[in-house]
Parts: C-alpha cells; structure tokens; sequence
C-alpha cells in the first residue's frame, strides 16, 4: 500500500531459456507487461530496474504463479507447436500511437505473416508514418508474443530490430518466412 492506501502493482519476473537466447520476462496482475532479449547480467539488471521505475513496484522472481502460462507458451511457440499467444496482456509500458500500432500488430499479423512500417502505418490511419512505426517497433515492452519481428521494410528488407537482425532472422526462419543463413 502506498501513503493513499493504494495497492501498488506487484510484478513477478523469471528468465527463461529458449532457442535465441535467454528471455526475461514479467507479469503483473493484468497479465504478461515485458519480454526481454538477451537476458544476462548487466541486461537483466537494467530491465530490472526499468520495470521498478516504470511500474512502481519492486519485481520479484518467480517462475510459477503469473509467469506459467507465458513461460509454456514461450516454450511451446519456440517448439513450433503454437501459433497465436493466449495469454493476457498489461499494455502499460506502451501508450497513444505505439499502442495502437502494437494492438494492429498483435491482432492483425498473423503467424507466417510480414507487414511492412508503412503498410502498418496505413493501417492505423495514418499513412506516411513508417518511421513512426518503426519507432513502436522499437519500443514493444512484449517482442515475440507482440510479434514485432514480422515487420519488415518495403522492398523486403528486414530492417531493424531491438533484439538483432540475427535473432529476426530466426524468429522468421521459426515461422517460416525468411530462411536460416546457409553459413
């Protein structure tokens, strides 16, 4: 409780292994609120301490309870055996335009499919805002279940990705959109 008598949010965190490296993730009471890349070290402490000044609350670790169902999911799609995440969403370390792109994404981008920025953009009412997609792209609290990897540029680049190009290039090649590196 806080000096008003408000609950304060209380998150639960676990890494997790999987096939592009280890993934943080964190869950409040409303359901999953971040997926990290790359989580060891001096990656985890920062995501740590971002979700501590963001949402208030001092994350603790646990592996079950909230975090079960993210984490057999997790560990399901990385398998090949799911498709489309069903695990409740806490948008709250997204908001106005980056939310509304990062909800298109999520519900209209399907497993196996690519989305270019300026055709998302379009799609969200607002045509001529590929950078400004990009920019959400790059802000996504929840990468790989907001499938921010199938966003790709126009004339079939891969463009950018917060988790790196190496690691879009799986999570296509996983949905089988964009083939594994011969070498």
């Amino acid at each position: 409780m806080n000096e008003y008598g408000e609950s304060r949010p209380s998150v639960e965190w676990a890494v997790v292994p999987s096939s592009i490296g280890p993934l943080l993730l964190a869950a409040t009471e409303r359901g999953l609120v971040s997926v990290v890349f790359h989580a060891d070290g001096p990656v985890r402490e920062k995501a740590l301490d971002g979700l501590r000044t963001r949402l208030g609350a001092e994350p603790v670790e646990s592996a079950s309870g909230r975090l079960a169902g993210a984490i057999r999911e997790l560990s399901a799609y990385f398998a090949g055996e799911l498709r489309d995440f069903g695990l409740p969403l806490d948008w709250s370390l997204s908001s106005g335009f980056n939310r509304q792109v990062l909800r298109e994404l999520a519900v209209g981008v399907p497993y196996g499919a690519v989305v270019g920025y300026g055709e998302l953009a379009a799609r969200v009412g607002r045509p001529g805002a590929a950078q400004a997609v990009g920019a959400a792209m790059g802000s996504n609290p929840l990468p790989v279940v907001v499938a921010c990897h199938r966003v790709v540029e126009s004339g079939g680049g891969l463009g950018g990705f917060g988790g790196g190009l190496e690691t879009k290039r799986r999570l296509l090649a996983l949905e089988g959109v964009h083939p594994e590196p011969l070498f």
